[in-house]
């Protein structure tokens, strides 16, 4: 019987060394090692479309771009290509704190396309920007008011549980609200960048978990976040509907 190889990993640091880091136009650090599913120029316009105002909150963050992240047990390890034996134990993405920065490898051969790996980098980039900067105000009137209108679905499985949670009498419905709000606007920041960068159909986001909020409150946020974060340059927000035949 032929052996069986398995591809060589790395330690996170080993993958820091080998993986030159570039800044984009707006400040963000990113880097890319191995045979990964994106080809360069597509990740650089993917990491350029972060609006300014939102990568200024990522301080000390490096993006690193790499086939597989792996978890074995409290350790994890990088892998340069493809492999079947270490994709059951990878993860999708891993935040390490190496130094003083926090490095998060994203996964991209556990994925399919460039929308899914980009959706990956913008719900990333989201929380690590609500974290920091905490809910605007004009986002979370407008996501309560329709809740409390109880429009159709939701943004998330997160948002879609600790919004109904929030709509219920108890003590638990205001520690669930913020919760709500926190999760609703990172949704709504990442689905923004996703349709800076490609030509999203509503119906690519859909989900089996849960409903998805309604297209016209869910281009209410948009343009809601839109407003508080503006596109950088060569880049440009849309809304368009469409009949269907």
């Amino acid at each position: 019987m032929a052996d069986i190889t398995q591809t060589a990993t790395l330690t996170p640091a080993e993958a820091i060394r080998r993986a030159p880091v570039s800044q984009a136009p707006n400040g963000v650090c990113f880097a890319s090692m191995g045979e990964v599913t994106i080809n360069s120029a597509d990740l650089e316009r993917m990491v350029a479309a972060v609006p300014r105002s939102i990568a200024a909150a990522l301080h000390h963050k490096a993006y690193y771009f790499v086939p597989l992240a792996v978890s074995q047990g409290e350790e994890t390890v990088i892998a340069e290509r493809y492999d079947i034996t270490l994709s059951d134990n990878a993860v999708c993405h891993r935040n390490l704190n190496i130094g003083d920065s926090q490095c998060v490898f994203i996964s991209t051969r556990l994925m399919d396309d460039r929308f899914s790996v980009a959706f990956e980098f913008y719900i990333n980039v989201a929380h690590a920007f609500v974290e920091q900067a905490g809910v605007a105000e004009s986002f979370a009137d407008l996501a309560w008011k329709q809740a409390e209108d109880r429009v159709r679905g939701e943004t998330s499985l997160d948002a879609f549980e600790t919004r109904k949670l929030a709509t219920m009498p108890g003590p638990q419905a205001e520690k669930a609200r913020n919760e709500y709000l926190t999760a609703s606007f990172a949704d709504s920041i990442a689905i923004y960048m996703l349709a800076i960068f490609l030509d999203v159909d509503y119906h690519d986001l859909r989900e089996r978990e849960y409903p998805l909020l309604a297209p016209s409150a869910l281009a209410e946020r948009l343009r809601a976040t839109a407003a508080l974060f503006p596109p950088n340059p060569g880049f440009e927000f849309n809304v368009y509907y469409k009949r269907r035949g």
